[in-house]
């Protein structure tokens, strides 16, 4: 008796975007998560940069496809043509500069406006190493409670502080929602 294997799996894709104001961390965050480092020297990104990292989520392999968007206005007509079929946004700001965290209602109007349809989006306010802070913790978790964020991390990329559980948050509940 011959037994036929089946054929192994594909694994699952995920396609998850960042999003957020120059020089907020978005590139080091993922960095950080992909390569568990954190690079001092950072390029300044260019349109877009793309990365795969296969991972485990609930046991199922999955294959999360980031699409790093450049936040400078400049990229803008680039950056558009990536928000659509985006099933998870890693949504920045910088936890020192108020700035970036008063512009985030306006990522969101271009994300939707190009495209973004309900996907899993976690805020995540960066740089928690930096102790001159303008945005209070308070504030960015009601900014997230009331713009349906799944949930709000605060983070360092140079230390490494919650960027593992906050990416594996975002990937279960991308997957989940399949």
């Amino acid at each position: 008796m011959v037994l036929e294997v089946p054929p192994p799996r594909e694994s699952c894709r995920i396609k998850v975007i960042s999003m957020g104001e120059p020089n907020v961390g978005k590139s080091c965050l993922i960095k950080r998560y992909c390569e568990e480092k954190f690079v001092t020297k950072h390029v300044v990104t260019i349109g877009i940069d793309f990365g795969v990292k296969p991972v485990q989520v609930n046991g199922e392999a999955v294959k999360v496809n980031f699409f790093d968007m450049a936040g400078a206005n400049h990229y803008r007509d680039i950056r558009v043509e990536f928000y659509k079929d985006a099933q998870g946004v890693l949504l920045v700001f910088d936890l020192c500069n108020k700035a970036t965290f008063d512009a985030l209602e306006g990522w969101l109007v271009e994300a939707e406006a190009n495209g973004l349809r309900t996907p899993a989006m976690v805020l995540c306010g960066n740089k928690l190493d930096n102790k001159k802070r303008q945005v209070e913790e308070k504030d960015a978790k009601k900014w997230a409670a009331a713009h349906n964020c799944i949930a709000y991390f605060e983070t360092s990329a140079k230390e490494g502080n919650n960027v593992k559980s906050m990416f594996e948050t975002l990937f279960a509940k991308v997957v989940a929602m399949r």
